[in-house]
């Protein structure tokens, strides 16, 4: 079956507008790296999201699922099949002090909101550039709080579309790791638990939260985020940066000389680059402190 058959096949069920051929991935990962997608697909409906499940696994099509693109890195070769996106799926709604987002909303938007409505809880995610998607497949966390503070439930398709209700139990999050990413999950959407709080008290946090993340990252150039996972007893920037790596890299792939623990796309990387810095980075820290670095982004697709 040819790419061209699939999506004659998925514009019977999905907005045709919707799905593109041979689309450039670079314009939907945060590192603007990454080919092309055979098949790429927007879903507008929970409905058209276990669709496009439900067709990729019937028919043995390898399928990625990309949220805003902040914590992975595509290969150069793109994807050789379909890629889907739930990122029209970004309703945000509060009640009382429960609020239920959709997999695509950008979690700093929820955050967002949620500080306006004067809930308290959710003010670690304002700086973080994922969708609720991604922040629950990897219990996403920053400046003390997680997701697993706050999740009620998830809503969730499993690799044959079908629907399933994730109690906080179900989800088993853990440092940077779930019940999602270990089966393979695509969440549609989640319900957390907040409280009410104080506006003036919510709105310093944010603001001192804010300017924590702008003075120390390297939010000028596109970057996967934080690239490594905390070693046991260590920090992994602390470890990068005592190996004198700040500023080094391969091509225009670099080690931020603001955090040792991002690395960035100084214009004109490639993947390959971003992945051979990645390696280059772990080599060293292993010979210089027998320590191993594991990533926290996720490298996906092909080579070229």
């Amino acid at each position: 079956m040819t790419k061209e058959q699939w999506v004659a096949d998925l514009a019977q069920s999905v907005n045709p507008a919707n799905i593109k051929l041979d689309e450039s991935l670079q314009q939907y990962t945060m590192t603007k790296l990454g080919g092309k997608a055979d098949v790429f697909v927007l879903v507008e409906t929970e409905e058209e999201a276990a669709t496009v499940i439900r067709y990729a696994h019937k028919n043995n099509i390898p399928l990625l699922m990309l949220g805003n693109g902040s914590n992975m890195v595509v290969r150069d070769g793109g994807h050789r099949g379909i890629v889907v996106t739930f990122s029209f799926l970004d309703e945000i709604r509060i009640n009382g002090d429960h609020v239920y987002a959709q997999s695509g909303a950008l979690i700093k938007d929820v955050s967002k909101l949620a500080a306006a409505a004067s809930l308290t809880g959710f003010e670690f995610a304002c700086g973080i550039p994922g969708s609720v998607g991604g922040a629950m497949a990897m219990n996403a966390g920053a400046y003390g709080g997680e997701i697993k503070d706050i999740i009620i439930s998830s809503k969730v398709l499993t690799k044959e579309g079908e629907m399933l209700i994730l109690s906080k139990e179900d989800l088993e999050l853990g440092y940077r790791q779930s019940i999602i990413a270990k089966k393979g999950y695509y969440v549609l959407s989640s319900e957390f638990q907040l409280a009410k709080g104080v506006q003036q008290e919510i709105d310093a946090k944010i603001a001192d939260l804010t300017f924590q993340r702008e003075s120390k990252q390297p939010l000028e150039f596109p970057s996967a985020g934080s690239v490594f996972k905390r070693p046991p007893g260590h920090f992994a920037g602390k470890l990068i940066q005592d190996s004198g790596l700040q500023g080094k890299g391969v091509g225009d792939a670099e080690v931020s000389t603001k955090h040792a623990g991002f690395i960035v796309n100084k214009g004109n990387a490639t993947a390959t680059d971003y992945i051979a810095t990645i390696q280059m980075v772990q080599r060293v820290v292993k010979e210089k402190y027998g320590i191993d670095l594991e990533t926290e982004v996720k490298i996906v697709g092909d080579d070229l």
